[in-house]
């Protein structure tokens, strides 16, 4: 089963589970959804918070989930997906915890990490900017949320904008096996109360119903395309495509014949990142990959 995954991150009171309850709720009220929280500390106010959302909540209450438990996060991390078989797999860190090894782990089981999302306390964002686990946690994020917005001005907001920029400039994952180093993608929304755009999840889910239903469309303002593929692709075609899409996709993802490959993979492109080979065993179809961006133009996306 092709379980996409986020993760939420974001320093102490940034507004982690407002946001999951606010818009993960809303945008993704069609997905069946499992919810993991890692609570620090004596209070399991959060996870019980969640209860009353959704219908499973794994609680890990003792340390930090990217560190000593590691082993257990994983073990019971296969164990919900099994017992339960969730479409998409929510990960709301502890706010004193860097994402990467929680992405890592994910991508250890089979899961698919659709984004990293920094939840960003507009109001208080100077009490803590200079921790290290701050910028390592914007730096691990792909998605950027400026939360609390109604507390602070236009001004704020723009001197933060450009702050947080900075901060990503600086401190940024790097992948050791390419040869040259690529400037990160990201996109960076603005909201109150935790509620972001529906674009901030578009894509999730199975894509072979996606592309019973999608072909070219406009929709909230994005545009919405499956590009099909008559042939297969060699392992280095296929990356050198992902990587030659334009900075307005948003999402990219779909199954894909490669040569020498037993069985068509899924490929999973989210913000400039991308994952290529977990097996699609049982589809027969023609593969194909739905592309999700804004002002994307069709003819830049053809192999």
């Amino acid at each position: 089963m092709n379980v996409s995954a986020f993760v939420i991150t974001g320093f102490l009171g940034s507004g982690k589970t407002t946001l999951i309850i606010n818009s993960v709720k809303e945008h993704l009220q069609d997905k069946k959804v499992a919810v993991i929280v890692n609570e620090f500390g004596e209070v399991g106010l959060d996870g019980k918070v969640l209860k009353n959302v959704y219908s499973e909540v794994l609680e890990i209450s003792e340390g930090c989930i990217c560190c000593k438990l590691s082993q257990e996060f994983e073990s019971s991390l296969i164990q919900l997906i099994e017992d339960y078989q969730p479409e998409v797999v929510i990960v709301e860190t502890s706010g004193t915890s860097e994402p990467f090894p929680i992405m890592f782990s994910l991508k250890t089981v089979g899961c698919s990490v659709e984004g990293v999302i920094c939840v960003v306390d507009s109001k208080n964002f100077d009490k803590y900017k200079n921790e290290d686990t701050a910028k390592y946690q914007l730096a691990s994020s792909n998605v950027i949320v400026l939360n609390k917005t109604d507390l602070v001005s236009e001004e704020r907001l723009r001197e933060l904008e450009k702050e947080i920029r900075e901060i990503k400039s600086v401190y940024k994952l790097r992948n050791m096996f390419e040869k040259e180093e690529k400037e990160p993608i990201y996109v960076i929304y603005r909201a109150m109360k935790g509620k972001v755009p529906a674009e901030v999840f578009e894509g999730v889910g199975n894509p072979i119903d996606i592309v019973r239903e999608v072909r070219e469309q406009p929709e909230h303002g994005l545009f919405q395309g499956v590009i099909e593929f008559d042939r297969e692709l060699s392992y280095e075609e296929l990356e050198s495509y992902l990587k030659s899409l334009p900075k307005n996709v948003y999402r990219a993802k779909g199954i894909v014949k490669l040569k020498d490959f037993e069985y068509p993979v899924y490929v999973h492109y989210v913000f400039g990142d991308y994952d290529i080979g977990s097996p699609a065993v049982d589809f027969e179809g023609k593969p194909f990959i739905v592309i999700i961006g804004k002002e994307v133009d069709r003819g830049h996306l053809l192999i």
